[in-house]
């Protein structure tokens, strides 16, 4: 018998694999729309008997019970009264999405504020996010410092896809959180180190960088007359349509980076750049930074260039309420 060619097992595996990954998916379908269906005969029930104020509690407790006895304790009172919160969370049923799995449709339950669990959902869908994804998402209050630097309205749009980014700041997130990265705050290390850990997990890097960028060189290397220079990362974004240089910086940033990073970008939009092309965007990635110096070492229209400190640890969210109350006062 002759030897099976590569290409024909290879084309049965995409048949199996396909057939089971469209197969978790039915059955995630099935889960969420079965607790939304447990919801909403819950609220339906507890609505009839209104008259008594602690009904609710009786009947989840009761029902809980009974279906222990068949189903296990998958259904217990806590879960229950989940079911309630998601149907009453998201009662119209057409407005499930197929993408989003029970998981993550706990972890949207736990945000109160409308605008910005639409947010996560929209771009969970867009960035077919995994549920530990959205939920370092949240943790990491991406919502909350892209508001720093935008308007409501246009995050959600950008979100949406009823518009697209116009301004670097749009995407570009000041601070960037960079916790996956296992380095401890008050350590001493290189640039060098940081920048390796940023490539050693590069794809938790491209979450937190945003939408649309795609990696193209480290250490990219440039010559200049008799002078070469190396750019430490060197991105490509689509949305922007634009290439995205990175220098980063382990102290508080200088007016030197600032005139460094200049170099790199005008370099980029000389050299690299095509012509239907938008202008290189530069960033300069630091422990802290002088906002006011940063604004009179860069001309008054600034696009290109940016600033973004960078943390090792997840934001409180006091600390950036306190960052947008400044911006604020400042405005």
């Amino acid at each position: 018998m002759s030897q099976l060619s590569k290409s024909f097992i290879q084309a049965v595996k995409q048949i199996i694999a396909g057939a089971q990954a469209n197969a978790v998916r039915a059955v995630n379908q099935e889960r969420v729309l079965m607790y939304w269906q447990i919801g909403r005969h819950i609220v339906e029930e507890e609505q009839q008997g209104k008259e008594r104020a602690d009904y609710g509690a009786f009947l989840i407790k009761n029902l809980a019970k009974e279906l222990e006895k068949d189903f296990g304790s998958g259904f217990s009172v806590r879960q229950l009264e989940t079911c309630r919160q998601f149907y009453n969370t998201f009662p119209n049923t057409h407005a499930l999405r197929a993408q989003l799995n029970w998981t993550q449709y706990k972890l949207l339950l736990r945000i109160d504020d409308e605008d910005k669990r639409s947010y996560y959902i929209e771009e969970t869908c867009n960035n077919n996010w995994s549920s530990r994804q959205l939920e370092r998402q949240i943790n990491s209050q991406l919502y909350e410092r892209l508001l720093l630097s935008n308007d409501k309205e246009k995050v959600l749009a950008v979100a949406k896809k009823e518009a697209q980014p116009e301004n670097p700041k749009e995407i570009i997130k000041d601070p960037m959180v960079l916790e996956f990265l296992g380095l401890k705050p008050q350590a001493a290390y290189y640039e060098k180190d940081l920048e390796n850990a940023l490539i050693t997990n590069m794809q938790s890097f491209l979450l937190e960088l945003g939408n649309g960028f795609s990696f193209v060189a480290r250490q990219k290397r440039i010559q200049i007359e008799d002078d070469e220079f190396f750019i430490d990362l060197v991105f490509y974004n689509r949305l922007l349509r634009c290439f995205v240089i990175i220098e980063i910086k382990t102290h508080k940033l200088t007016h030197q980076d600032l005139g460094q990073l200049q170099m790199y970008v005008n370099y980029y939009d000389r050299t690299e750049k095509q012509e239907d092309e938008n202008p290189s965007i530069g960033i300069l990635l630091c422990t802290d930074k002088n906002n006011t110096m940063v604004e009179f070492a860069l001309p008054k229209n600034n696009t290109q260039i940016l600033a973004s400190k960078y943390q090792l640890y997840l934001p409180k969210k006091e600390e950036l309420e306190k960052e947008f109350k400044k911006i604020m006062d400042h405005e």
